[in-house]
């Protein structure tokens, strides 16, 4: 059986934003779009968009077509008819028979708390258990175990060793796929070149390129931008009940999103049109004005 995966030549810059429908967009999912979106048309690449709707139970109703419409409303204009990860469903089952056949990955029946109690990293106990069953999550065999990289924006990435050599889960015990299956394969899919995103990210990067490692495919190049943080230390995030950007009047949300990635915004641009803001910021755009700190108060 062949890998049914093709890789277009890293050649043209293709970037991507991967939101996922569990809410709507809030402060800290603009400032990745917003870089994602810049870097790409500052190195004239194609930005597209990818719903990550893979986890039902997770998900918010309208929430997919609420993120495109907020995108819309603040000049964030994708080139490609955008992606739903629930259509890839066939793609994900190919490549996990695939990797059965070459005995690179296995099943597992083990519990959070299991793992938790060995100390919270995966010891790889059902590696040789032969645990085809239902109800059975699938690990990769991570014969790799790649714990550091080099990052557009973070410079040197140095990750938890033992994490990063781990046999992390492709498939999970509640018959979903795991997110990990599910990002590298639609990067290959879409031929990505570059994925611009938060620093939340740093330590499943390690683990993606491992996995990229073990299909044999060049994997893109990564930049983690700052995390924006209540001032109680909170991660802004759907999960934390972050507050939606406003659509109707967007200016103040993207101008502050710019200053937060050390774009020094115009001032002359608070009286500007969004469509002027976005073109000023095409034009202006440096990624090495965008912080290294991996969080950033916000008052």
């Amino acid at each position: 059986m062949n890998l049914p995966l093709i890789q277009r030549p890293l050649v043209k810059y293709r970037g991507r934003f991967a939101p996922s429908p569990s809410g709507l967009l809030h402060f800290g999912s603009l400032i990745t779009a917003v870089a994602s979106y810049l870097h790409a048309k500052a190195n004239n690449g194609s930005w597209l968009v990818r719903i990550e709707d893979i986890d039902p139970p997770r998900e918010q109703q309208g929430a997919s077509a609420a993120i495109l419409a907020t995108l819309e409303a603040y000049g964030l204009y994708w080139d490609e008819t955008e992606l739903y990860q629930s259509n890839q469903s066939a793609l994900y089952q190919e490549v996990l028979s695939y990797l059965k056949q070459q005995n690179l990955s296995y099943h597992c029946l083990c519990t959070r708390a299991q793992i938790k109690a060995l100390g919270g990293i995966y010891q790889g106990h059902c590696r040789t258990l032969n645990n085809d069953v239902k109800g059975a999550a699938i690990r990769l065999i991570n014969h790799h175990g790649i714990d550091n990289y080099q990052d557009i924006i973070q410079g040197n990435v140095q990750c938890d060793s033992a994490h990063a050599q781990e046999d992390f889960t492709l498939f999970r015990k509640d018959g979903l796929f795991a997110y990990q299956l599910a990002v590298v394969v639609d990067d290959i899919y879409q031929g990505i070149s570059h994925v611009i995103r938060g620093c939340d990210l740093l330590e499943p990067t390690a683990r993606q390129l491992s996995f990229f490692k073990t299909l044999s495919f060049t994997p893109p190049q990564y930049g983690h931008v700052p995390l924006a943080v209540t001032d109680q230390g909170y991660k802004l995030s759907k999960q934390n009940k972050a507050p939606a950007i406003d659509t109707k009047q967007p200016h103040a949300s993207l101008i502050a999103a710019l200053a937060f990635l050390g774009q020094k915004p115009d001032p002359a641009l608070n009286g500007c049109s969004i469509d002027e803001i976005i073109e000023w910021a095409k034009l202006n755009w440096q990624t090495t004005l965008v912080p290294q700190t991996q969080q950033i108060m916000l008052s």
